[in-house]
């Protein structure tokens, strides 16, 4: 899996955005999810810290850290915003951090009080999303509204496919199916659609505001 300094590297708008997001309010706020003992989910809200070099998370004696040191997947999801749903999301495996002037520094920059039984894990980066609504938030049971815009990013190497990433676009004639692996022509209206591996994830209307809707995948050969 890549490290978000990787992800950072490869997609620097991405996670630049996502970061952002992450950090609205300063310190870094989202949900965490991991995997209990018996494969269910946990969720708990953390104080994530993105730095140029990484995604770390001080963690405190609980079941979340339990998880995090028996399984190490983990999924990260940003807080909303207050005057719009835009969203963040990142999953992959975290590891836990022994170099102690990493931990040092961190702990310092983060305030992380020294009495507090913690320990720092920093997460991998096997997949990334974000997805932009605008100021009229999700609706999603208004057919009127305007898709989201949606951007994935994924690392190859963790997913086993070394096919690269490519944007595609449905016909803009309702029900009309697109054949996987077929460029279309730009189309003065309908979706937009980021395929990751061949598979749609979703799409983004062509009356949204211009942006940049792509998904990468990373492959070493």
């Amino acid at each position: 899996m890549a490290s978000w300094a990787e992800f950072a590297a490869d997609a620097p708008r991405l996670a630049e955005a996502i970061r952002s997001l992450i950090h609205q309010y300063g310190p870094g706020l989202g949900y965490l999810a991991t995997v209990r003992a018996d494969g269910g989910p946990r969720v708990h809200p953390v104080a994530p810290v993105i730095t140029d070099d990484g995604l770390y998370c001080f963690v405190i004696d609980s079941p979340k850290r339990r998880d995090l040191e028996r399984d190490g997947r983990y999924a990260l999801h940003s807080f909303p915003p207050e005057d719009r749903d835009d969203e963040a999301y990142v999953a992959g495996r975290a590891r836990l951090v022994t170099d102690y002037a990493r931990v040092a520094e961190l702990a310092e920059m983060s305030r992380a009080a020294p009495e507090v039984d913690w320990r720092l894990f920093e997460f991998s980066v096997d997949v990334a999303m974000l997805a932009r609504r605008g100021h009229g938030g999700a609706r999603p049971l208004d057919v009127g509204a305007a898709a989201p815009v949606i951007q994935v990013w994924r690392d190859s190497r963790s997913a086993g496919d070394r096919r690269a990433a490519q944007r595609f676009r449905l016909p803009h004639r309702a029900g009309e199916p697109g054949r996987g692996g077929e460029r279309f022509p730009p189309a003065r209206a309908g979706y937009g659609v980021s395929f990751i591996g061949g598979m749609p994830v979703r799409g983004a209307s062509d009356a949204d505001p211009p942006t940049t809707r792509y998904s990468r995948s990373r492959s070493r050969v």
